[in-house]
């Protein structure tokens, strides 16, 4: 009877641990494909052609070496399993970053371009050569991102469908008060210098109180990043004080879920303040 029993708490066991580990595994290809889907859309953004697939062999092989590491120095499975994953889904955060700060240095730019337009318009120029020659002096990513409209205008698209897809890469209010702009102005005719000069105006504005927004708030930031960074500091105090009591936070397991949920409520910390203090022009 104790024979059976055996068998079958092992079978289930051994079931569950299957279904677990499939579980893992479908999980783990499904982050794979939307990551190099991602990485492949956004990379072409950036004019980087690179190949996802040797990218996600870098990152793995990273993620093992990171972890082995982690887990030669310190002897705990649990923290080389941790920071294996936190390297592994590194890269979402870093390109969601470097994207939005290709997006904030299209705004930061896109003032200079209208006034030079509209300048260059009232000069007598047309719109396609004043842009042509604008953006052959401006810096990336007005540069690349104009260019590719520019480009795609000669290879037959119209120039409606290449302000869409200008705004599909760059959809931000400014862009979109810039395509809706050119869009009037191709189909109605008016006044575009003006209304460039003005539009220039606007956005020179709003980058300058989302300035003095970011400088008041900046204050709110930092507590965000202070209030985060004290239990770890005190956590490195009471190691200093009393090793041997503090060692069973990482040698336990319960010592490893206080850690865990510490880290969690951190986290979610950071994002509520961080939240509190974003406020949108």
């Amino acid at each position: 009877m104790m024979t059976t029993t055996l068998f079958l708490i092992m079978g289930l066991v051994a079931g569950l641990s299957w279904l677990v580990f499939d579980g893992l595994m479908r999980a783990y290809r499904a982050y794979e494909l939307r990551l190099k889907d991602e990485a492949r859309v956004q990379l072409d953004e950036f004019f980087l052609f690179l190949d996802p697939a040797q990218l996600w062999l870098v990152l793995t092989l990273a993620c093992g070496l990171v972890g082995t590491l982690v887990f030669w120095f310190s002897g705990q499975w649990w923290l080389a399993m941790v920071i294996a994953l936190m390297v592994l889904f590194a890269p979402r955060l870093v390109l969601r970053r470097v994207r939005q700060r290709r997006r904030d240095h299209f705004d930061r730019q896109l003032p200079d371009l209208l006034q030079a337009l509209a300048g260059a318009l009232r000069a007598g120029s047309g719109v396609q050569r004043a842009l042509q020659h604008i953006i052959s002096q401006s810096p990336a990513p007005l540069s690349q991102e104009f260019g590719l409209l520019l480009r795609e205008q000669r290879m037959g698209v119209s120039f409606a469908q290449a302000l869409t897809h200008l705004y599909q890469r760059m959809p931000t209010s400014s862009c979109s008060l810039v395509v809706s702009a050119l869009n009037i102005a191709a189909q109605s005719g008016g006044s575009l210098a003006e209304t460039l000069e003005g539009i220039a105006q606007t956005l020179r504005a709003r980058r300058h109180w989302m300035g003095r927004i970011q400088a008041l708030t900046a204050q709110g930031r930092m507590q965000s990043w202070i209030m985060a960074s004290l239990p770890m500091l005190l956590l490195g105090v009471l190691y200093r004080l009393e090793p041997e009591v503090m060692s069973l936070l990482w040698s336990s397991v319960s010592g490893g879920m206080v850690l865990g949920l510490v880290l969690v409520l951190e986290g979610l910390g950071i994002v509520l303040i961080r939240r509190i203090v974003a406020i949108d022009v």
